[in-house]
């Protein structure tokens, strides 16, 4: 199964007016709640090539289903029935309109359509109906309508394999593994404390949302060394604007907010020392600016130099 993986990961992360635009740009309705409208959108532009209709979805494998069910980001587990179920509840209805209470509202010739498309006994009453319905949504309940909140916030944060994107083989490999990478040499504490000095230098200077983007940068630099390893290890120990493109890119698919051009100078900045740190060789043709010793880092190093005198 070919799947854009990068663009299911940006789907999964985008709010709903981010996701109308999207919808109007390829042509479909963009009515609906935020969940109605990703899984149209996941349906149209990943899943195009399968049938999602009823009858394709009576026709899928058990292990096909199961996959499908992934990519929408929901619940993938029980019976082949179960999943064919609670996927056509998610292509077709809204979780938070379709409920118990909103069946009891319902005429007969609508639940016994329910019924028929949920492969229910179509026999009975209204009530005997409402009542075959109301089980399968208890049944189903938090299964469907809704991703994974780890999805909504995060995207694919595991390795994924990039199609459709601009990278080019060399950068494909880098991506690959990116999180069982083996480190020639792992930043001391001085090193951590200089880059956190140095993301979060005069930050009263700035405004809310940069503050905050730099104080969520500062909890990460664990992580920034394991992705800048990554990038390393890939190109083959050098350093240069190819790697760092595509650093930023990396930590933007694992929910990283850095979209602020403050953000991304210290970030840049901060990855290229770590780099350095860790024996990079800095390509010629590169414009990388490493970054300068913070006030605290000078006034600690200082500190440390009075107490070896004395």
């Amino acid at each position: 199964m070919d799947i854009d993986y990068s663009l299911l990961s940006t789907l999964y992360t985008e709010r709903l007016q981010e996701l109308r635009k999207r919808a109007e740009s390829v042509g479909i309705s963009k009515s609906g709640s935020v969940e109605v409208l990703r899984a149209r959108l996941i349906r149209k532009l990943i899943l195009s090539s399968h049938d999602l209709s009823w009858e394709g979805i009576q026709s899928l494998p058990n292990l096909e289903m199961g996959k499908i069910l992934k990519i929408f980001g929901i619940k993938s587990s029980g019976s082949h029935k179960e999943r064919r179920q609670r996927l056509w509840l998610h292509l077709n209805y809204d979780s938070r309109r379709l409920t118990i209470g909103y069946l009891a509202e319902m005429n007969r010739d609508n639940l016994h359509q329910l019924c028929k498309e949920l492969e229910l006994e179509l026999s009975g009453n209204r009530t005997v109906l409402m009542g075959h319905v109301a089980g399968v949504l208890t049944s189903q309940l938090n299964g469907w309508g809704r991703i994974k909140r780890s999805l909504r916030r995060n995207g694919l944060n595991s390795p994924i394999p990039i199609i459709n994107e601009k990278f080019n083989h060399e950068q494909h490999q880098i991506i690959k593994n990116l999180d069982n990478i083996d480190y020639n040499k792992i930043l001391t504490q001085a090193m951590k404390e200089d880059s956190i000095d140095y993301i979060i230098n005069d930050i009263e200077k700035f405004d809310l949302t940069t503050q905050q983007e730099l104080l969520s940068l500062r909890h990460r630099i664990d992580d920034l060394e394991r992705m800048v390893g990554t990038i390393l290890k890939g190109y083959g120990g050098n350093w240069g604007n190819n790697s760092t493109d595509i650093l930023i890119r990396l930590a933007k698919r694992r929910g990283w907010s850095i979209e602020n051009s403050v953000v991304i100078d210290r970030f840049s900045k901060v990855a290229s020392n770590i780099a350095e740190y860790k024996g990079a060789n800095f390509n010629e043709n590169s414009n990388i600016v490493k970054m300068e010793a913070s006030e605290s880092t000078i006034n600690r190093l200082r500190k440390k130099l009075f107490d070896r005198v004395n």
